[in-house]
């Protein structure tokens, strides 16, 4: 297998295991434990169901884990293209596992909490599970910062199609867009939720091609003419 293609669908289980313990802890487990409004129903629900509540703060590390491998893989691919813009995604990427870090420090301390009560355990629960949820808010902010870089070096490489480049770079102002309509225009939650939807689909999108495609075919044939100029240059050194 060419290098290239390796690497890009290494990147590609990364982030599919990223879209998958994310939606699995945020969508699916959280949607089971939180009782909005509630606090009383969502120290009950910790308490009933601790086990799940525990795999739910496993599945927000799992979610830093392959954020974090997917930011630095998605360097590794782009980084011949532009530096600079991998670099971004990188970083970006990186700043993204740090705010479901604290997401997750949250969640477990909610969960130790009902575990063993003091105070008003309930209020105590029910607040760290909405700082948890407003983390994801903010944060969706930079979750839409490291999509404009990864859009671009679509662009720009010609690896694959541009029109995937122009929905990731859509997805990611919708995200940035979104983060700031659900703070500061909260009625308007839904329209909030739209502008992810490109988001959605490119990130989809990307996961797909770079696990069954990979790169382009050019992308493959052009590797070969540029190693041994680099090889050249480095023995020159």
């Amino acid at each position: 297998m060419h290098p290239l293609v390796r690497t890009a669908r290494i990147t590609g289980l990364l982030y599919l295991g990223l879209a998958i313990a994310g939606g699995l802890g945020f969508l699916v487990v959280r949607s089971q434990l939180f009782a909005d409004g509630d606090p009383g129903a969502t120290l009950a629900n910790l308490v009933e169901h601790e086990s799940l509540a525990r795999a739910g703060v496993g599945l927000e590390l799992l979610t830093v884990l392959t954020q974090a491998l997917a930011a630095v893989w998605f360097y590794r691919l782009f980084r011949t293209v532009d530096q600079f813009a991998a670099g971004t995604i990188a970083a970006f990427g990186l700043v993204n596992a740090v705010v479901i870090l604290v997401s997750a420090a949250l969640l477990g301390t909610a969960v130790d909490l009902a575990a063993e009560p003091f105070g008003d355990a309930a209020a105590g629960a029910q607040l760290l599970y909405l700082v948890s949820g407003a983390l994801w808010s903010v944060g969706g902010i930079f979750f839409g910062l490291w999509l404009l870089p990864m859009g671009w070096c679509v662009l720009r490489s010609g690896w694959m199609p541009r029109v995937l480049g122009w929905v990731i770079i859509a997805g990611g102002a919708g995200y940035v867009i979104g983060s700031f309509v659900d703070h500061l225009a909260p009625a308007a939650a839904g329209l909030a939720d739209a502008f992810t939807f490109p988001a959605a689909i490119g990130e989809l999108w990307m996961v797909g091609y770079l696990l069954i495609i990979g790169v382009r075919r050019q992308a493959l044939d052009a590797a070969p003419t540029v190693a041994p100029a680099v090889s050249a240059a480095r023995a020159a050194g």
